[in-house]
């Protein structure tokens, strides 16, 4: 998402060719590879680096080349390095702080921290979507020259990103829009808190809904202990409502909007772009105080933090579990119960997405450090 939008802003002021993972794209300058035929079935780590040597020779004639995750690093590296161009990368998580993705990649994960580490260590410049997140930089690659680490927000399209009344939609979806609810959308994994979550929600009163927008487990375990507790969740109150597919964007947004509040329980969240979109649909935010939350979430005014203490180790593990899982649920109860504070939250938010998140800003800022290395 934030490429699609960020190519969409720049390319009014710059040429832009997008070379990405997968299918076959239509859109114009769009360029698609898929993994070398030598290489299927081969740990994901692997497969990767099959399609960046591909990516990489096809940049050839590039002023700048811009890497996004560790999928891209590698190729971005690769092709500064054969082609003689700035590398720019944008880190929107860092592989020292999700070690739990050993469960996933196994011996992948030591892989992918290699290229990531190697991208980063290496790169021209280096744009970090919050301040937390270049302080996280800083810390996981201390040999990185701070002066080469910038912050430029991730961002939201308020033109997409807007209220959305449908009710009959929602009614499909399982959820009574007459009903105060608490919503959550994101992917299950460790960093997004889903856990505690649904240990808090044990606590919210009866009748409030609890809405999980959620699908593309990492593995099996977590979508066994996610599972689990929506089961127990549900057998104690009504009105827990799991959606495993993709929503369309009319269809999030019409969740969103008639959400009293969104909630972002996540023990790691570089900024967070799930926040805006709810901000942009209006809805109060209740969110973890950590990374780059609460430069989104401005406690008070456009919704509520969570306080959280946790482990230095990169797992983000709250220190202590059960005070988090009662300071989440409390803060819970504080916004759903009080409709027209969580209203005003709202209202706060969608200005706030106005003020500070638009992509033509940070279509300009990232232009900025192009300009400088060229």
């Amino acid at each position: 998402m934030h490429v699609t939008e960020l190519v969409r802003a720049l390319k009014p002021v710059t040429d832009v060719l997008v070379r990405c993972f997968g299918e076959p794209r239509t859109e114009a300058g769009v360029y698609a590879y898929p993994v070398p035929a030598e290489l299927a079935g081969a740990n994901p780590a692997l497969t990767t680096l099959g399609v960046d040597l591909q990516i990489a020779q096809a940049v050839a004639g590039a002023d700048v080349v811009h890497s996004h995750t560790w999928y891209a690093n590698g190729a971005g590296h690769l092709a500064s390095l054969l082609h003689g161009i700035p590398h720019v990368v944008t880190a929107h998580s860092l592989e020292p702080m999700r070690p739990w993705k050993a469960e996933q990649l196994g011996g992948g994960y030591r892989v992918s921290s290699w290229i990531e580490r190697t991208a980063f260590e290496n790169a021209d410049a280096v744009i970090a979507v919050s301040r937390g997140m270049r302080s996280d930089i800083l810390r996981a690659y201390p040999s990185l020259n701070e002066d080469r680490v910038s912050v430029v927000y991730n961002g939201i399209d308020l033109q997409q990103w807007k209220p959305v009344q449908d009710h009959d939609l929602v009614r499909r979806l399982g959820i009574d829009p007459d009903r105060p609810s608490v919503v959550f959308v994101g992917r299950i994994t460790r960093q997004k808190g889903l856990p505690y979550l649904l240990r808090a929600a044990k606590q919210l009163p009866k009748d409030v809904q609890f809405v999980l927008c959620a699908g593309a487990p990492d593995t099996p375990e977590i979508l066994a202990e996610v599972q689990a507790g929506v089961a127990e969740l549900a057998a104690s109150r009504s009105g827990v409502v799991w959606i495993d597919r993709l929503l369309s964007q009319h269809e999030l947004s019409a969740v969103l909007s008639v959400a009293t509040t969104f909630v972002c329980p996540s023990v790691y969240e570089p900024l967070g772009i799930v926040n805006l979109e709810a901000m942009a649909c209006g809805v109060a935010v209740v969110g973890t105080a950590t990374g780059g939350i609460p430069e989104v979430v401005d406690d008070g005014v456009t919704g509520r933090l969570v306080p959280i203490e946790q482990l230095q180790d990169g797992t983000g593990t709250p220190i202590d579990p059960d005070r988090f899982v009662r300071d989440l649920a409390a803060t819970l109860i504080e916004v759903v119960s009080d409709p027209d504070t969580a209203k005003r939250y709202g209202a706060a938010g969608r200005d706030r997405a106005e003020m500070e998140f638009g992509w033509e800003r940070i279509a300009r800022q990232t232009q900025a450090i192009y300009d400088s290395l060229t």
